[in-house]
């Protein structure tokens, strides 16, 4: 007998950590530790079974398939294959873990902030609202063009090996320095193609600004824009107002609508925040997706501390949820069919499933992905740009590898107690950063109160991704490729 499968006699069996759901007709795990999705058939479906009340011997387990109709070499095949993806596990098992951190992190995205300032006084905004972290006071409101080349060189000299890079251009509002945009776009071009390397860009503005020569200049220069938009008027409207109170949904609808049918070269995509007063999330999607035209819309509660007026209670996310299992039921009827519906939430939730993706941390932040301010200040991402507290270095300088290092082992899904024991972790790892500072004081607190939602959510999402895999497999190979072109 060989040594493989002399251990293999002497192994006690049991359950690995998986996830159980039910879709298209058909059954599956995921594989929690790996990140993975397993398709169940009447063989594992009896293994399980025989597990399902505690440990087993190989010998014990072997002769509970066979009481229940499998051949000897089937059922010892049968062991060996789910013993190695990690569906039953024994005390030699070896787990599939979060990828450590690396000795060094090139960068995959820099997100620059040209400018601190805006025209509108939302009063939800994390950079300048009741909850914000930035401490803006005696810094530059507007990036300048020595700050901007300097970031562009910094991206460039920290990507590694990346022959695709990304620029984010943000705010404030980002069009407030649209003349140094359109410096940083020439200039990122110029020294990329010296290195043989492609810079691909992206902006978020809140539209108040298009016009017809900036949208000339965004679609020619294939920039992806994110529309800042919270639905119809009276809910857009709600919060999303100029510093008289009026509201912006008057003049930045007709620009919205320019901005769609003139910029021919990314799709446009839109940005909800919801808030107390804003909660219908499918008659926003309508509005911003079928009356407008958007390519796709995604949505995200408020960033905030529970006792402003502006956060949603525990039964306005009940309903929130609710109302996304509804669309991703749409999602679905028009995934079957081969079409695009425009959920991104869902879209993005299965990206990462095609990938199986086992998250360290919950983003790139800090990681792959780094805030540069009007200052030159180094942030891990756009939300905690200009906060002292959170700076991880100047362009000048480079990055504070400790304050890094710190940020990042706050935030590994290691350090999250409360996580190790949650099957979601894979694709939530915790949740966002700033959120967890917004209402914890700490960037590596797990985001508790979101936990049973992101459960049942990212449930929706794998019965939406098992129904396809079962109905239409093909429509899933657009996430296999979205992650090539990465």
């Amino acid at each position: 007998m060989t040594a493989t499968l002399t251990a293999s006699a002497t192994r006690i069996y049991r359950l690995g950590e998986f996830h159980r759901f039910e879709a298209g007709g058909a059954r599956f795990l995921y594989l929690v530790p790996a990140g993975a999705i397993f398709a169940v058939d009447t063989a594992v479906g009896k293994l399980i079974e025989c597990l399902s009340s505690g440990e087993l011997s190989h010998e014990q387990l072997v002769g509970g398939l066979t009481a229940n109709g499998l051949m000897i070499e089937d059922a010892e095949e049968l062991i060996d294959e789910m013993y190695h993806s990690n569906v039953i596990v024994a005390n030699d098992s070896i787990p599939d873990t979060p990828q450590p951190l690396p000795d060094v992190f090139p960068i995959q995205t820099l997100v620059m902030n040209l400018t601190n300032q805006c025209n509108l006084s939302c009063q939800y905004c994390y950079e300048f609202g009741a909850d914000k972290v930035a401490t803006p006071e005696g810094k530059p409101k507007f990036m300048d063009l020595e700050t901007a080349k300097a970031s562009v060189d910094f991206l460039l000299s920290q990507s590694g090996d990346r022959r695709s890079i990304h620029i984010t251009f943000f705010g404030g509002e980002t069009l407030m320095n649209y003349p140094l945009l359109k410096e940083v776009v020439a200039y990122a071009n110029a020294r990329a193609k010296e290195q043989e390397r492609h810079i691909d860009f992206s902006l978020t503005t809140n539209a108040t600004l298009l016009t017809p020569t900036i949208i000339e200049f965004l679609s020619a220069n294939n920039i992806g824009v994110t529309v800042s938009m919270d639905g119809p008027k009276e809910m857009h409207d709600h919060l999303r107002v100029f510093a008289n109170g009026k509201g912006s949904y008057d003049i930045i609808e007709p620009k919205v609508r320019a901005l769609i049918q003139n910029h021919r070269t990314r799709p446009i995509t839109a940005r909800v925040t919801l808030t107390a007063g804003v909660s219908d999330v499918i008659r926003i999607f309508r509005h911003l997706k079928q009356d407008l035209g958007f390519h796709e819309v995604g949505f995200a509660p408020v960033t905030t501390s529970p006792n402003q007026l502006y956060a949603i209670n525990a039964t306005g996310m009940d309903s929130v949820l609710d109302q996304f299992h509804k669309l991703a039921d749409e999602y679905l009827e028009y995934a079957l069919r081969g079409e695009s519906h425009g959920f991104s939430n869902v879209s993005d939730t299965l990206a990462e499933l095609c990938q199986g993706v086992n998250k360290s941390h919950p983003c790139g932040a800090g990681l792959g992905l780094l805030g540069v301010g009007p200052s030159g200040d180094i942030a891990p991402c756009h939300r905690f740009v200009d906060s002292d507290v959170h700076a991880l270095g100047h362009i000048s300088t480079g990055i504070d590898r400790a304050k890094q290092s710190d940020f990042l082992n706050r935030g590994h899904i290691n350090s999250k107690y409360d996580c190790h024991t949650c099957w979601a972790r894979p694709l939530c790892a915790g949740g966002c950063h700033h959120e967890a500072y917004v209402r914890y004081g700490d960037t590596g607190h797990p985001n508790l109160h979101y936990c049973d939602w992101i459960r049942d959510w990212t449930n929706k999402c794998l019965e939406i991704y098992g129904a396809i895999a079962a109905g239409n497999p093909g429509f899933l190979q657009q996430f296999a490729e979205r992650k090539a072109a990465e």
